[in-house]
């Protein structure tokens, strides 16, 4: 008999109230959603629609109000700060429409920062950062500064700092939102290669309907729920 397969990230009956002053924001209304191992998902909808908070939800960045977020089988609210921060770093790569680079560090330094909080040997960081760089084509740009690049070289060096830790998730919120177009095609074009080679799984917010039929699945939120994409 063939084996099920699991969800890697699923949200159950997911809510998420956020006190403003004396009003209720509801970002997320009685979500469920499952996305599994090596799936390329897009989560598309206006401002204010809950991408954001799903996507900060399944980054572990944040635990619901009610409902259960299971990462990897995990329910994800049981986690205390630490072990959530543990998840993060093995498990989960992120990469910011703003890049989020250390601005006094190299290039490199910012690449080998990850695997440094997580104890890697220095022999292993030099290798892996080495390879990083080949792969998202920056090899002479290793010893720069992030303010002597152009954003889509900032945006490669972010995704590759993102893989530094080699996880199995890659969370980008709109990673292309501040970039030029050739530059955002280089990125998704990483991305697709990541997804279809290294089996990645890849969850993009993203207001461009280019860049999200990148995909294979459209998630579309509005007002906190799912209207079209969810399983």
């Amino acid at each position: 008999m063939k084996k099920e397969k699991t969800p890697v990230i699923e949200l159950k009956g997911v809510n998420k109230v956020y006190e403003m002053g004396e009003v209720q924001v509801n970002a997320l209304k009685s979500v469920n959603l499952e996305i599994y191992e090596g799936e390329f998902v897009s989560l598309m909808g206006p401002s204010g629609s809950g991408k954001s908070t799903m996507m900060n939800m399944v980054g572990c960045l944040d635990i619901p109000t009610s409902g259960k977020v299971i990462l990897d089988g995990q329910d994800i609210s049981e986690l205390s700060e630490s072990q959530l921060a543990r998840i993060r770093g093995n498990k989960i790569g992120f990469v910011f429409q703003f890049f989020n680079l250390y601005p006094t560090l190299s290039v490199a330094d910012n690449i080998k920062l990850p695997m440094r909080i997580h104890d890697y040997r220095e022999d292993e960081i030099k290798e892996k950062s080495r390879q990083l760089l080949k792969m998202v084509d920056m090899e002479n740009r290793s010893n720069h500064l992030p303010s002597q690049l152009s954003g889509g070289q900032m945006q490669r060096i972010a995704i590759a700092r993102a893989l530094s830790t080699d996880p199995n998730i890659i969370l980008a919120d709109e990673p292309t939102g501040n970039i030029d177009s050739k530059s955002a095609r280089d990125v998704m074009r990483i991305m697709r290669k990541l997804n279809e080679e290294d089996g990645k799984t890849i969850i993009i917010v993203t207001h461009n309907k280019n860049v999200a039929e990148h995909a294979r699945r459209i998630i579309h939120l509005k007002d906190g729920q799912i209207q079209k994409g969810g399983r």
